[in-house]
C-alpha cells in the first residue's frame, strides 16, 4: 500500500514539472465598452500599435508565426511596428492610462522596444511571473480606443512550426 501511495506521489511531482507555466497581469484603465482579445498560434512575431492624433491608443495587433490577428480597437493612420527576431519574444509592457491606455511599450527579452503614446497618466508595468515565459496574448476593453488592457504569460514551445498551420 505504502508503495502505491509513493508512486502515485512521484507520478503526480513528475506531472507538475510539465505543467505549462501561466501568469496573468490584471487589467488596467477604465475598462469601458466593448471586450476583445488577440490570440494566436505560436509565438508572436510582430506587434503593430495605432495612435490617435496626438492622444491615446487607438488599436493594437499581433503577428502569431505569418498571420496576422484581428485588430483590438480601431485602425487610425499609419500604425508603428516592431518586427520580432528569431528567438526573440515580449517580456514586459508597461505605458500610462486614464480613461484610455495613453502610452504602451512593449520590451523584449534582447532589450528592444516598442513605444507608442503620449507620456501622461497614470504608469503600469507588466512581467511575467515565471522567468521562462513570455507574452501569449492580450485581453481588455475599447470603446473610441483601448480603455483597458491585461497580459497572459506562458512558455511557447520554440519548436513549432508556423510553416504547416
Amino acid at each position: 500500500m505504502r508503495f502505491v501511495a509513493f508512486l502515485m506521489l512521484f507520478a503526480t511531482c513528475v506531472a507538475a514539472d510539465f505543467l505549462p507555466l501561466y501568469s496573468y497581469s490584471p487589467s488596467v484603465g477604465s475598462g469601458s465598452g466593448s471586450s476583445y482579445t488577440i490570440t494566436g498560434e505560436g509565438r508572436i512575431t510582430s506587434v503593430r500599435v495605432w495612435e490617435y492624433y496626438g492622444g491615446h491608443i487607438y488599436g493594437v495587433q499581433f503577428r502569431y508565426g505569418y498571420s496576422w490577428s484581428n485588430v483590438a480597437g480601431y485602425i487610425y493612420g499609419t500604425p508603428q511596428e516592431m518586427e520580432l527576431y528569431d528567438g526573440e519574444y515580449i517580456v514586459q509592457i508597461s505605458g500610462k492610462y486614464s480613461h484610455y491606455l495613453q502610452t504602451i511599450i512593449f520590451v523584449t527579452n534582447r532589450g528592444r522596444s516598442l513605444f507608442v503614446g503620449q507620456p501622461s497618466g497614470t504608469s503600469f508595468n507588466m512581467y511575467p511571473e515565471h522567468q521562462e515565459t513570455e507574452l501569449v496574448f492580450i485581453s481588455g476593453r475599447y470603446h473610441g480606443g483601448l480603455t483597458s488592457l491585461g497580459a497572459h504569460w506562458a512558455v511557447v514551445d520554440p519548436t513549432f512550426n508556423m510553416t504547416t498551420h
